[in-house]
């Protein structure tokens, strides 16, 4: 039987936070990661703001109104960025996945081309239309609501 080589994992969580000579791909991972556990927060705070109403209209009330105001506004806004970015991060990882940005098949000889020639522009053209959406999206929170 072969021996098994184990490497320790000498970098624990600074590892995973810190890539170090990493490229941009491995930067909006993180990033998705982050932003998925972000939205997971928010899900289980809005379940539990959303349930005070099972126990009546006072406690709904009251529930909404600790919910309220500025720095709540900014909070959903931030929500909505991170919706935004994981939404469309996860349709390149998608595409990536499936196979439709790999392109060819070619030598193993980094940097690959199919990354940097095909990849790369894409998540270049998803992250542009990721921050026009959160510009519009930051229009319609901060300007149209406060009319």
């Amino acid at each position: 039987m072969p021996e098994i080589k184990k490497y320790p994992n000498r970098l624990g969580i600074k590892g995973w936070l810190f890539g170090g000579k990493w490229g941009p791909e491995r930067y909006l991972y993180f990033l998705h990661r982050v932003t998925g556990l972000g939205l997971l927060f928010y899900f289980l705070i809005h379940i539990v703001v959303v349930s005070s109403r099972a126990f009546g209209q006072e406690q709904w009330e009251t529930a909404m109104a600790n919910v309220t105001g500025p720095i709540f506004l900014v909070g959903e806004y931030l929500v909505f960025v991170a919706f935004v970015f994981h939404a469309l991060n996860g349709v390149r990882l998608v595409l990536v996945e499936l196979g439709v940005l790999t392109g060819k098949a070619e030598d193993p000889v980094f940097p690959y081309r199919s990354s940097l020639n095909v990849q790369r522009p894409f998540m270049i053209v998803m992250m542009i239309l990721a921050a026009i959406l959160i510009v519009v999206g930051g229009y319609d929170f901060f300007v149209l609501v406060a009319h």
